[in-house]
């Protein structure tokens, strides 16, 4: 097993959760927070797609699927268009309201195929390459990518965690 199969796995895992997590939740559940300044399933999920989508567009050379693909048009949220939520407080996390959860799982497949075609073009020695020297030591994409899973897994158990909650509270 090569390294760019590795990270192929673990972002398809990704995918996996991010359906699960969203998989026939109603508005209200999407936007349910379970205190003010809590984030709901819809945030949860709209940021770390974006965190994805900005952090491997910009590895990569790419652009970002939000941008490029019109997703920021069709969620139409009330965010500056290169926004992925990150210091967001509760003001913020209120905006990212959406219809229904298709629009997330669209977005988060269309970033996710972007993802997959970048890494499938990876051979070994690229992941030693410098993408970022704002930080000491500079960011290496393998660093960057391995960076972006922890990132994602994170905030989709924690979709899946609210999910729980919100669907419990509702039996």
């Amino acid at each position: 097993m090569q390294a760019k199969d590795i990270l192929i796995d673990g972002f398809g895992r990704i995918q996996e959760e991010v359906h699960a997590a969203l998989d026939g939740l109603g508005p209200d559940e999407l936007h349910s927070r379970p205190a003010p300044d809590a984030n709901s399933v819809a945030w949860l999920v709209w940021h770390l797609t974006r965190v994805q989508d900005d952090h491997v567009a910009g590895a990569f050379g790419l652009g970002q699927v939000w941008l490029d693909q019109g997703w920021d048009k069709r969620f139409g949220l009330d965010l500056p268009r290169h926004d992925t939520g990150y210091g967001h407080g509760p003001a913020e996390v209120a905006k990212v309201r959406v219809d229904s959860a298709d629009l997330l799982t669209g977005y988060y497949d269309a970033v996710h195929e972007q993802t997959l075609g970048a890494l499938r073009a990876l051979a070994a020695k690229d992941l030693e390459r410098v993408v970022d020297e704002r930080w000491d030591p500079p960011v290496t994409l393998g660093v960057r990518l391995v960076s972006v899973l922890s990132d994602d897994l994170q905030h989709v158990g924690q979709a899946a965690y609210l999910r729980g909650l919100v669907q419990s509270a509702a039996a």
